[in-house]
């Protein structure tokens, strides 16, 4: 596969997955779907924003930069080979890696240590002794009476950020061994191929 098209498929594939974490952030800001609990009883790994800002923004700059270098060369008609773009999207690529390792560790502590909520007649982090634990004892969950159903909202939500965090970070160091080829190489389609 060529050097642009392979930044083109990357470029394609971190812009959705950076748009998902910032969903999901998002989503983590309003457990159950209400903001009656927004202002002091979420996580301290919500409020980090890892979704929004690791593996939304600054995995989105890579993405669109992997599109770019996908396309014509900076000359515009591909005389240099695509090596300008391919130079940035060497840069963009680690600034992603980098944001998207932010990600995976927020949310990694964010399931370990669990939610932030009223049980036993306290808020607090009820589940953080547990070290993840919990996880795999659903019965625990419902001892979390505020806010309602908070475990099922954040282990989904920080589970999709893992997950899609993971694929970033694969996608991102794709990218960065693709474009420094790129780089070095040029791109190998055709003139006429390029768009």
């Amino acid at each position: 596969m060529c050097t642009g098209k392979c930044a083109r498929f990357v470029g394609l594939s971190l812009i959705p997955l950076s748009l998902v974490c910032i969903v999901a952030n998002a989503l983590l800001l309003v457990p159950n779907a209400k903001t009656t609990w927004t202002k002091d009883h979420l996580s301290l790994q919500v409020w980090l924003m890892a979704g929004f800002i690791g593996g939304g923004l600054m995995v989105l700059c890579p993405g669109i930069a992997a599109v770019r270098a996908g396309g014509k060369g900076c000359c515009g008609a591909g005389c240099c080979g695509n090596r300008c773009r391919m130079l940035r999207s060497v840069f963009c690529s680690a600034f992603g890696m980098l944001g998207a390792i932010y990600c995976l560790s927020v949310s990694g502590a964010g399931l370990r240590t669990g939610p932030k909520c009223f049980m036993n007649g306290s808020w607090g982090y009820h589940f953080e002794e547990t070290a993840g634990s919990y996880l795999l004892n659903r019965t625990q969950w419902s001892l979390c009476v505020e806010p309602p159903g908070v475990v099922y909202w954040n282990v989904t939500l920080f589970s999709l950020l893992v997950a899609a965090s993971c694929l970033e970070i694969l996608l991102c160091g794709v990218q960065l061994v693709n474009a420094c080829i790129g780089v070095f190489c040029g791109d190998c389609r055709k003139e006429g191929a390029r768009q």
